[in-house]
This record gives C-alpha cells, sequence and structure tokens, in this order.
C-alpha cells in the first residue's frame, strides 16, 4: 500500500513538472533528449568528485560535490541565495510526502525567502557525508529551476531546462569538509527524489545513470538515461559492462551494496569470514559504493588477508618486489623500480571481487590498486577500515575510476566493466565539445 501511493505521489509531481515545463522551454518544446550528461571533475585538495549544475532564473553555475547515498540535493541558500522561480514546498504537499518530510514549520513573515518560509516542510535526514554533520533544525525542502545538457551519447547537445527541481536548502554551517567553492551536495543516491530519478521522470527517460570517473586533471562524466555511452567513435562502453544485483539494506536504503561473495588475489581465492560478507539484521556488514571515500576499506581481518596474500605473492615472484617505508595513508609500499610495467601499470597480482558466481567479478587491476604515492614509492590504495566498521567492503572512488559504472534503478542492478584501459578507453575521452546550435 506505501509503494502505491508512493508511486501515485511521483506519478502528481511528475505531471506537475512536466506541465510546468512547457513555459520554461519554449524554444525547445518539440526536441525530447535522448539522455542527458553532467561533466565530472576531482578536487586535488578534498579528492571529492564535482560537477556543475545550473540552477535559478537568472541562472546560476552551482559546482556541487557527488555522493551515492544522498537521497536527495542539498544546497547552500540564504542571503546570496536569489532566483524568481523559487519555491518553497507546501506543507502536505506531494513533494513533501515524496520526500517523506512530514515536519511543518511556520518560520518567517517574508515570503519565498530560501530557506525560511510559512507553512513549508522541511526534513530532519539532511546531512553532509564527509562530516557526517547534520543541522538540527533540517532544511527547507523546496523547487528551482535546473538545466542540464542532453546528449546523444557522443557529447553534448543543447541545454534543457528542468523547472521544478526539488531540492533541500542548506545551511553555510553544512559546508564545512567539502571541496572548496561547493555550495552543496548532487545527491545519487538510490532514492525516488534524488538527482537522476527526477531528471529521468522529468524527461521519461529510463532510470538509469551511469558513472565514469577520472583521476586529477581530466574530467570525467555522469550520465542520466540509457546508453549508448561513446568514449570513442563507434565505440559503445555498454558492450563491455557485466551485471550484478543491487542488494537491499532496509536499514540503509539509499545505499548502493553488491553481493561479493569471495576475494581472489592472483587467481587464487583469499580465505575470509564469509559472515562479514552478508549484511545483518541491523543493516551492518556487506559491501558498498562510496565515492567520498577516496579508496576502498576492508574491515580488518579482510584486510589482512588480502594484503598479505598481495604482498607474498608480488615478494615471491620471479621479480621481487622491494618494500619501502608506509606513505600515509598506506601501509603496503614498495620500490618503484623494483616493479615492472605494462600499460595497465605495474605488474601486480589483479584484486577479484567475486560476485555472485566465479564467472561474475569486478577485477581492480594496476590501475585501480597501486597509488604512485611518493618518487620512491608505488602502494597499495586499500585501507585498513578498523575491526568493527559498519560496511565490510567499502569500494572507494581510486578503484572505481576508468570504471563504467551503470546503476539501474529499475531493475536494481549494477553494470560494470572493470578498468576501460583494458580496452584502450579512459572515462576522459568522452567528447565534452558540445555539438548544440
Amino acid at each position: 500500500m506505501a509503494s502505491f501511493i508512493c508511486s501515485i505521489l511521483l506519478i502528481t509531481y511528475i505531471i506537475y513538472t512536466t506541465s510546468s515545463a512547457s513555459a520554461l522551454t519554449s524554444t525547445s518544446t518539440a526536441f525530447r533528449p535522448k539522455a542527458l550528461v553532467l561533466t565530472v571533475s576531482k578536487d586535488p585538495s578534498t579528492l571529492q568528485y564535482t560537477t556543475k549544475l545550473i540552477q535559478r532564473t537568472p541562472p546560476v553555475p552551482v559546482l556541487l560535490t557527488l555522493d551515492l547515498s544522498t537521497p536527495i540535493s542539498w544546497v547552500l541558500c540564504g542571503n546570496r541565495y536569489v532566483s524568481t522561480t523559487y519555491r518553497p514546498a507546501s506543507c502536505g504537499s506531494p513533494p513533501c510526502i515524496l520526500a517523506n518530510t512530514e515536519r511543518c514549520r511556520t518560520c518567517g513573515p517574508t515570503p519565498f525567502k530560501p530557506g525560511c518560509n510559512k507553512n513549508t516542510c522541511r526534513t530532519l535526514s539532511l546531512n553532509n557525508p564527509f562530516t557526517n554533520v547534520s543541522p538540527r533544525r533540517g532544511g527547507e525542502l523546496a523547487t528551482d529551476v535546473i538545466r542540464i545538457n542532453s546528449t546523444d551519447g557522443s557529447n553534448p547537445g543543447q541545454l534543457v531546462t528542468m523547472p521544478n527541481n526539488l531540492f533541500v536548502c542548506a545551511p553555510m554551517s553544512l559546508l564545512q569538509g567539502l571541496a572548496k567553492g561547493v555550495s552543496g551536495v548532487a545527491g545519487l543516491g538510490n532514492s525516488k527524489t534524488s538527482l537522476p530519478s527526477q531528471l529521468s521522470s522529468s524527461f521519461r527517460l529510463p532510470r538509469k545513470f551511469a558513472l565514469c570517473l577520472s583521476p586529477l586533471r581530466e574530467n570525467g562524466v555522469v550520465f542520466i538515461g540509457d546508453g549508448p555511452y561513446n568514449f570513442f567513435p563507434g565505440v559503445d562502453a555498454t558492450t563491455l559492462l557485466s551485471y550484478t544485483p543491487i542488494i537491499a539494506n532496509s536499514a540503509r536504503p539509499n545505499n548502493f551494496f553488491i553481493g561479493v561473495q569471495g576475494i581472489k588475489v592472483g587467481n587464487k581465492n583469499v580465505t575470509l569470514n564469509n559472515f562479514l560478507l552478508s549484511i545483518n539484521r541491523r543493516g551492518n556488514g556487506g559491501t558498498m559504493l562510496s565515492v567520498n571515500h577516496p579508496y576502498t576499506l576492508l574491515q580488518s581481518s579482510i584486510y589482512k588477508a588480502v594484503t598479505a596474500a598481495f604482498d607474498g605473492q608480488l615478494r615471491n615472484s620471479s621479480f621481487p618486489a622491494k618494500r619501502v617505508p608506509p606513505v600515509k595513508p598506506f601501509t603496503l609500499c614498495y620500490d618503484p623500480t623494483s616493479l615492472s610495467y605494462t600499460r595497465i601499470g605495474p605488474v601486480v597480482p589483479d584484486i577479484d571481487l567475486v560476485l555472485q558466481s566465479e564467472k561474475v567479478f569486478w577485477r581492480i587491476a594496476a590501475t585501480n590498486s597501486m597509488v604512485r604515492a611518493s618518487d620512491n614509492a608505488y602502494c597499495l590504495g586499500i585501507l585498513d577500515g578498523g575491526k568493527n566498521p559498519r560496511t565490510s567492503i567499502l569500494i572507494g572512488g581510486f578503484q572505481i575510476e576508468d570504471n563504467l559504472l551503470q546503476f539501474d534503478l529499475a531493475k536494481s542492478r549494477l553494470g560494470f566493466s572493470s578498468s576501460l584501459i583494458y580496452d584502450r578507453l579512459r572515462c576522459s575521452f568522452f567528447n565534452f565539445t558540445s555539438n548544440a546550435l
């Protein structure tokens, strides 16, 4: 019954959104995008991944940090937020119920003052995913215009407009810990109010989004909608995808979990405590994807088993690698001159995350496992997550770079490519030069 009501509310909100769109897209009413695209950059100081949205009237570029657990985007509001199309969500309205924000608040006498209005709903689930700080009073739920590039899968096209993008107004205090110049968080969580879900619904696109992150000084990309994802003329990267179910976690419904059944290092099984690989009744354990952690974190016993296998194979090979002192935050580091190299990176054992069967695995190759931590050290970019972390395996941003990930929200499955570099592709190869007139 609850899911039926939620679906009705979503349909009501979509009708409201799409009917308003005609007034704001008079120059492109006949144009229906095949997909949408956002450019992603990596901040060198925080290692966060950021993107820009064009929001408000008159339009303003807004820099946001990506997060795969945030269910609804939030943006700094206040005296500097000026927009004639800003609308707070009235108490009891479909947007408020859809976002599960039933708290109603009368704030100030001035109507349409971003962040504080009469009879508007507020959400207490507002959170900074990097500091885990939440403002005591939550934030006002509101809508405003956003503009985003369409794409044919090969390069960006003309801008399209979503007139009623639902988001939360955040206070200045919530920006602590975010990259310089960032005004909030782009919510890519597993929810109907996430940025990809809203855009898919508004433009009647498949409820999918794809993430392809790039290293520093290169551009990555987020696609909203289905492929093709052409990183090179005539090469659709969707053909490289394998698939695994997205695992439901009732305690953490907005996060993306996958079912890792085991780990191999250099094609050899690593002995693990299989209990840790499952999600328990409290929602702890299992394997989660996270771009707000720079590197993969493993529960201590898993970390010790994986690193012991990795180091043992590397140092007992025909050309044994030489250990060097650790370089924080890493503990397992090697002399670069003692390693051999290919176009994929240093010659080291592959780390395979075994999924629903032995034949389905996500390979972490050298380009995603080894970090050049200094002139004198190549380090394994996997960290000890502690004895009792909430998540046993947390796959971080570095391990995701130059891997294409497709989140199929409708089918609850993840498409993954492993490293595109195997096929002489990179996420930055997408043609970011617009073909719009």
